[in-house]
Protein backbone atom coordinates (compact mmCIF):
# COMPACT_ATOMS: atom_id res chain seq x y z
CA UNK A 1 0.00 0.00 0.00
CA UNK A 2 1.34 3.60 -1.06
CA UNK A 3 1.92 5.22 2.29
CA UNK A 4 0.10 8.21 3.94
CA UNK A 5 -3.31 7.76 1.24
CA UNK A 6 -6.13 9.36 2.29
CA UNK A 7 -8.69 9.07 -0.68
CA UNK A 8 -8.37 7.95 -4.53
CA UNK A 9 -11.79 8.88 -6.13
CA UNK A 10 -11.66 8.39 -10.34
CA UNK A 11 -14.23 8.54 -12.58
CA UNK A 12 -14.80 8.27 -16.60
CA UNK A 13 -17.09 9.98 -18.58
CA UNK A 14 -19.34 10.42 -15.77
CA UNK A 15 -18.92 7.63 -14.09
CA UNK A 16 -17.17 7.10 -10.94
CA UNK A 17 -14.48 3.77 -11.77
CA UNK A 18 -12.74 3.51 -8.90
CA UNK A 19 -12.96 5.10 -5.17
CA UNK A 20 -10.89 4.19 -2.04
CA UNK A 21 -11.23 5.91 1.51
CA UNK A 22 -8.76 5.24 4.28
CA UNK A 23 -7.46 6.88 7.90
CA UNK A 24 -4.90 8.56 8.88
CA UNK A 25 -3.21 11.53 10.67
CA UNK A 26 -4.65 14.68 9.14
CA UNK A 27 -4.52 18.83 9.15
CA UNK A 28 -6.41 21.74 8.90
CA UNK A 29 -4.17 24.45 7.25
CA UNK A 30 -0.89 23.16 9.17
CA UNK A 31 -3.26 22.87 12.32
CA UNK A 32 -3.19 18.97 13.07
CA UNK A 33 -6.66 17.27 13.99
CA UNK A 34 -5.65 13.49 15.03
CA UNK A 35 -6.68 10.46 12.89
CA UNK A 36 -9.64 10.91 10.28
CA UNK A 37 -11.57 8.58 9.21
CA UNK A 38 -12.27 9.41 5.71
CA UNK A 39 -15.46 9.32 3.13
CA UNK A 40 -17.19 10.59 0.58
CA UNK A 41 -18.28 13.68 2.78
CA UNK A 42 -15.65 14.52 4.58
CA UNK A 43 -13.96 17.59 4.33
CA UNK A 44 -9.96 17.84 3.38
CA UNK A 45 -7.34 20.19 3.23
CA UNK A 46 -6.65 20.76 -0.94
CA UNK A 47 -3.45 23.18 -0.21
CA UNK A 48 -2.44 24.63 -3.37
CA UNK A 49 -5.16 22.69 -5.44
CA UNK A 50 -6.70 25.98 -4.28
CA UNK A 51 -5.32 28.22 -6.73
CA UNK A 52 -6.69 26.14 -9.28
CA UNK A 53 -10.25 27.02 -8.04
CA UNK A 54 -8.98 30.81 -8.01
CA UNK A 55 -8.45 30.55 -12.17
CA UNK A 56 -11.89 29.15 -12.84
CA UNK A 57 -13.11 32.11 -10.49
CA UNK A 58 -11.24 34.79 -12.02
CA UNK A 59 -12.73 33.27 -15.41
CA UNK A 60 -16.00 33.30 -14.15
CA UNK A 61 -16.00 37.26 -13.14
CA UNK A 62 -13.85 37.98 -16.56
CA UNK A 63 -16.68 36.62 -18.48
CA UNK A 64 -19.21 38.57 -16.07
CA UNK A 65 -17.15 42.08 -16.57
CA UNK A 66 -16.06 42.45 -12.77
CA UNK A 67 -12.59 41.71 -12.89
CA UNK A 68 -9.71 43.56 -14.88
CA UNK A 69 -8.49 42.05 -18.24
CA UNK A 70 -5.05 39.91 -17.95
CA UNK A 71 -2.58 42.60 -19.59
CA UNK A 72 -3.55 45.10 -16.41
CA UNK A 73 -0.98 46.23 -14.38
CA UNK A 74 -1.45 45.26 -11.15
CA UNK A 75 -0.22 47.67 -9.31
CA UNK A 76 -2.63 49.65 -10.92
CA UNK A 77 -5.57 47.60 -8.59
CA UNK A 78 -4.12 48.74 -5.98
CA UNK A 79 -3.66 52.25 -5.78
CA UNK A 80 -2.55 52.67 -2.22
CA UNK A 81 0.59 51.82 -3.23
CA UNK A 82 1.50 54.78 -5.07
CA UNK A 83 5.22 54.58 -4.06
CA UNK A 84 5.44 51.25 -5.43
CA UNK A 85 3.69 52.04 -8.62
CA UNK A 86 6.20 54.91 -9.08
CA UNK A 87 8.77 52.47 -9.98
CA UNK A 88 7.99 51.45 -13.73
CA UNK A 89 9.73 48.31 -14.01
CA UNK A 90 6.86 47.09 -11.28
CA UNK A 91 4.19 48.44 -13.66
CA UNK A 92 4.93 45.81 -15.94
CA UNK A 93 3.85 43.00 -13.92
CA UNK A 94 0.42 42.22 -15.17
CA UNK A 95 -2.52 40.18 -13.46
CA UNK A 96 -1.14 37.94 -16.32
CA UNK A 97 1.89 37.61 -14.83
CA UNK A 98 0.44 36.72 -11.25
CA UNK A 99 -2.08 33.80 -12.95
CA UNK A 100 1.29 32.38 -14.27
CA UNK A 101 3.52 33.19 -11.50
CA UNK A 102 5.92 35.10 -14.07
CA UNK A 103 6.00 38.27 -11.70
CA UNK A 104 9.78 38.17 -11.71
CA UNK A 105 9.55 38.51 -8.03
CA UNK A 106 11.53 37.42 -5.30
CA UNK A 107 9.50 34.27 -3.44
CA UNK A 108 10.67 31.44 -1.51
CA UNK A 109 8.38 28.14 -0.93
CA UNK A 110 10.90 26.04 -1.13
CA UNK A 111 11.42 26.01 2.80
CA UNK A 112 8.93 23.78 4.80
CA UNK A 113 5.72 25.76 5.55
CA UNK A 114 6.99 25.52 9.26
CA UNK A 115 9.46 27.57 8.46
CA UNK A 116 9.12 31.62 9.48
CA UNK A 117 11.57 32.30 6.04
CA UNK A 118 8.70 30.61 3.98
CA UNK A 119 7.46 33.24 1.73
CA UNK A 120 3.97 32.60 2.14
CA UNK A 121 4.14 32.29 6.03
CA UNK A 122 6.16 35.51 6.02
CA UNK A 123 2.91 37.26 4.08
CA UNK A 124 0.80 35.47 6.32
CA UNK A 125 2.72 36.91 9.55
CA UNK A 126 2.88 40.68 7.54
CA UNK A 127 1.35 43.32 9.23
CA UNK A 128 0.08 44.41 5.05
CA UNK A 129 0.20 41.40 3.03
CA UNK A 130 -0.09 42.87 -0.19
CA UNK A 131 2.75 45.72 0.74
CA UNK A 132 4.75 42.39 1.17
CA UNK A 133 4.35 40.86 -1.97
CA UNK A 134 4.03 43.91 -4.17
CA UNK A 135 7.89 45.39 -2.40
CA UNK A 136 9.62 42.06 -3.03
CA UNK A 137 12.53 42.88 -4.44
CA UNK A 138 12.68 42.29 -8.81
CA UNK A 139 14.46 39.09 -10.09
CA UNK A 140 14.01 38.68 -13.57
CA UNK A 141 11.94 40.74 -16.67
CA UNK A 142 8.23 39.68 -15.92
CA UNK A 143 7.05 36.82 -18.29
CA UNK A 144 10.51 35.22 -18.30
CA UNK A 145 10.79 32.74 -15.41
CA UNK A 146 7.97 30.61 -13.10
CA UNK A 147 8.72 31.13 -9.48
CA UNK A 148 6.07 29.36 -7.54
CA UNK A 149 4.16 32.14 -5.74
CA UNK A 150 1.53 32.08 -3.56
CA UNK A 151 2.18 35.74 -2.98
CA UNK A 152 0.58 35.85 -7.33
CA UNK A 153 -2.48 34.25 -6.00
CA UNK A 154 -3.33 36.55 -2.91
CA UNK A 155 -2.86 39.12 -5.30
CA UNK A 156 -5.59 37.64 -7.68
CA UNK A 157 -7.88 36.41 -5.17
CA UNK A 158 -8.25 39.93 -3.57
CA UNK A 159 -8.36 41.92 -7.13
CA UNK A 160 -11.58 39.14 -7.40
CA UNK A 161 -12.75 40.41 -4.39
CA UNK A 162 -12.46 44.26 -4.57
CA UNK A 163 -13.77 43.50 -8.65
CA UNK A 164 -16.82 41.46 -7.25
CA UNK A 165 -17.41 43.47 -4.45
CA UNK A 166 -17.81 39.71 -2.25
CA UNK A 167 -15.94 37.91 0.07
CA UNK A 168 -13.80 34.56 -2.04
CA UNK A 169 -15.79 32.42 -0.34
CA UNK A 170 -19.27 34.04 -0.93
CA UNK A 171 -18.45 34.26 -4.91
CA UNK A 172 -17.22 30.65 -4.87
CA UNK A 173 -20.40 29.61 -3.43
CA UNK A 174 -22.40 31.16 -5.33
CA UNK A 175 -20.78 31.74 -9.12
CA UNK A 176 -19.23 27.72 -8.65
CA UNK A 177 -19.54 25.51 -5.97
CA UNK A 178 -23.85 25.60 -5.80
CA UNK A 179 -24.57 24.97 -8.86
CA UNK A 180 -22.42 22.23 -9.36
CA UNK A 181 -24.85 21.17 -6.01
CA UNK A 182 -21.49 21.50 -3.38
CA UNK A 183 -22.91 22.52 -0.33
CA UNK A 184 -20.29 21.90 1.95
CA UNK A 185 -16.63 23.80 2.26
CA UNK A 186 -14.59 25.45 4.39
CA UNK A 187 -11.75 27.98 3.69
CA UNK A 188 -9.25 29.03 5.70
CA UNK A 189 -8.88 33.00 7.09
CA UNK A 190 -5.96 34.14 7.94
CA UNK A 191 -4.97 36.43 10.98
CA UNK A 192 -6.03 39.69 9.12
CA UNK A 193 -9.07 38.28 8.10
CA UNK A 194 -8.41 37.72 4.39
CA UNK A 195 -9.22 34.47 2.94
CA UNK A 196 -6.21 32.17 1.26
CA UNK A 197 -6.80 31.92 -2.34
CA UNK A 198 -3.42 29.86 -2.43
CA UNK A 199 -4.08 27.24 0.09
CA UNK A 200 -6.60 27.39 2.40
CA UNK A 201 -9.63 25.62 0.75
CA UNK A 202 -11.47 22.14 2.17
CA UNK A 203 -13.54 20.10 0.12
CA UNK A 204 -14.89 16.50 0.20
CA UNK A 205 -13.01 14.76 -2.54
CA UNK A 206 -16.81 13.93 -4.94
CA UNK A 207 -17.22 17.61 -4.94
CA UNK A 208 -13.59 18.22 -5.83
CA UNK A 209 -14.03 15.26 -9.03
CA UNK A 210 -17.21 16.82 -9.99
CA UNK A 211 -14.65 20.63 -10.48
CA UNK A 212 -12.32 18.51 -12.43
CA UNK A 213 -15.30 16.57 -14.79
CA UNK A 214 -16.29 21.01 -15.05
CA UNK A 215 -13.01 21.50 -16.67
CA UNK A 216 -13.18 18.59 -18.90
CA UNK A 217 -16.29 19.21 -20.05
CA UNK A 218 -15.13 22.66 -20.54
CA UNK A 219 -16.79 24.48 -18.31
CA UNK A 220 -20.54 22.83 -18.69
CA UNK A 221 -22.15 21.95 -16.05
CA UNK A 222 -25.42 19.69 -16.81
CA UNK A 223 -26.17 21.81 -20.00
CA UNK A 224 -25.29 24.89 -18.33
CA UNK A 225 -21.65 26.73 -18.57
CA UNK A 226 -20.69 28.21 -15.38
CA UNK A 227 -17.02 29.14 -16.31
CA UNK A 228 -16.52 29.93 -19.73
CA UNK A 229 -15.06 27.68 -22.58
CA UNK A 230 -12.24 30.72 -23.52
CA UNK A 231 -10.85 30.39 -19.87
CA UNK A 232 -10.74 26.85 -19.42
CA UNK A 233 -9.03 26.52 -22.66
CA UNK A 234 -6.82 29.45 -22.10
CA UNK A 235 -6.03 28.06 -18.61
CA UNK A 236 -4.47 24.36 -19.36
CA UNK A 237 -2.16 26.23 -22.31
CA UNK A 238 1.19 25.48 -20.65
CA UNK A 239 2.45 29.62 -21.12
CA UNK A 240 5.47 28.84 -18.96
CA UNK A 241 7.86 26.23 -18.10
CA UNK A 242 7.99 25.21 -14.36
CA UNK A 243 11.20 24.68 -12.51
CA UNK A 244 9.38 21.19 -11.63
CA UNK A 245 9.13 19.64 -15.08
CA UNK A 246 5.48 20.47 -16.68
CA UNK A 247 4.47 23.34 -18.09
CA UNK A 248 2.25 25.58 -16.07
CA UNK A 249 -1.26 27.63 -17.16
CA UNK A 250 -3.29 30.11 -15.41
CA UNK A 251 -2.64 28.54 -12.04
CA UNK A 252 -2.75 24.92 -13.35
CA UNK A 253 0.15 22.41 -14.13
CA UNK A 254 0.77 20.77 -17.94
CA UNK A 255 2.17 17.53 -18.64
CA UNK A 256 2.69 14.31 -20.32
CA UNK A 257 2.60 10.68 -19.48
CA UNK A 258 2.69 7.76 -21.36
CA UNK A 259 -0.18 5.80 -21.40
CA UNK A 260 -0.03 2.66 -23.67
CA UNK A 261 -4.34 2.56 -24.22
CA UNK A 262 -3.48 6.09 -25.52
CA UNK A 263 -0.88 5.45 -28.28
CA UNK A 264 2.05 7.35 -26.04
CA UNK A 265 2.67 10.48 -24.69
CA UNK A 266 -0.63 12.28 -23.54
CA UNK A 267 -1.19 15.58 -22.08
CA UNK A 268 -2.61 15.77 -18.45
CA UNK A 269 -3.38 18.59 -16.97
CA UNK A 270 -3.52 19.21 -12.38
CA UNK A 271 -3.78 21.27 -9.59
CA UNK A 272 -1.15 20.01 -6.80
CA UNK A 273 -1.15 20.30 -3.04
CA UNK A 274 1.41 20.09 -0.27
CA UNK A 275 1.47 16.77 1.42
CA UNK A 276 0.45 14.74 -2.27
CA UNK A 277 -3.34 16.52 -2.82
CA UNK A 278 -4.33 15.89 -6.40
CA UNK A 279 -6.53 16.42 -9.00
CA UNK A 280 -5.84 15.18 -12.09
CA UNK A 281 -7.25 15.54 -15.57
CA UNK A 282 -6.73 13.70 -18.87
CA UNK A 283 -8.86 14.95 -21.64
CA UNK A 284 -8.39 12.79 -24.20
CA UNK A 285 -8.83 9.49 -22.09
CA UNK A 286 -12.00 11.57 -20.24
CA UNK A 287 -10.56 10.72 -16.61
CA UNK A 288 -10.43 13.18 -13.82
CA UNK A 289 -8.99 11.96 -10.05
CA UNK A 290 -8.69 13.76 -6.94
CA UNK A 291 -6.20 12.20 -4.52
CA UNK A 292 -6.13 13.32 -0.74
CA UNK A 293 -2.91 12.80 1.01
CA UNK A 294 -1.22 13.39 4.45
CA UNK A 295 2.57 13.54 3.52
CA UNK A 296 2.51 17.22 4.50
CA UNK A 297 5.77 19.33 4.17
CA UNK A 298 7.76 15.89 2.78
CA UNK A 299 10.06 16.27 -0.21
CA UNK A 300 8.58 12.94 -1.27
CA UNK A 301 4.84 13.69 -1.45
CA UNK A 302 4.67 13.53 -4.68
CA UNK A 303 5.78 10.18 -5.08
CA UNK A 304 2.32 8.23 -4.20
CA UNK A 305 -0.22 10.14 -5.64
CA UNK A 306 1.74 10.54 -9.29
CA UNK A 307 2.29 6.49 -8.89
CA UNK A 308 -1.88 5.79 -8.53
CA UNK A 309 -2.22 8.45 -11.48
CA UNK A 310 0.34 7.01 -13.85
CA UNK A 311 0.54 3.22 -12.68
CA UNK A 312 -2.87 2.36 -11.75
CA UNK A 313 -5.28 4.60 -13.23
CA UNK A 314 -3.98 5.50 -16.60
CA UNK A 315 -1.65 1.89 -16.94
CA UNK A 316 -5.57 0.04 -16.95
CA UNK A 317 -7.19 2.40 -19.33
CA UNK A 318 -8.48 -0.35 -22.13
CA UNK A 319 -9.31 2.06 -24.70
CA UNK A 320 -9.66 5.59 -25.48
Amino acid sequence: MLPHLHVVIAERGGETVLESYGKGEDENWGRPIGEVTFGPETLHDLRSITKSIVSLLYGIALERGEVPTLDTPVLELFPEYADLAADPKRMERTVEHALTMSLGMEWDETRPYTDPENSEIAMEMAPDRYRYILERPLVGDPGTRWIYSGGATALVGEILQRGTGQKLADYARERLFSPLGINQFDWSIGRDGAYSPASGLRLAAPDLLKIGRLVLDNGIWQGREIVPEAWIRASLQPIIETSEGPGYGYFWFCGQVPVLALGGPTPWFAGFGNGGQRLWLCPKADVAAVIYSGNYNDWSAWIPPTRVWSEIILANLREA
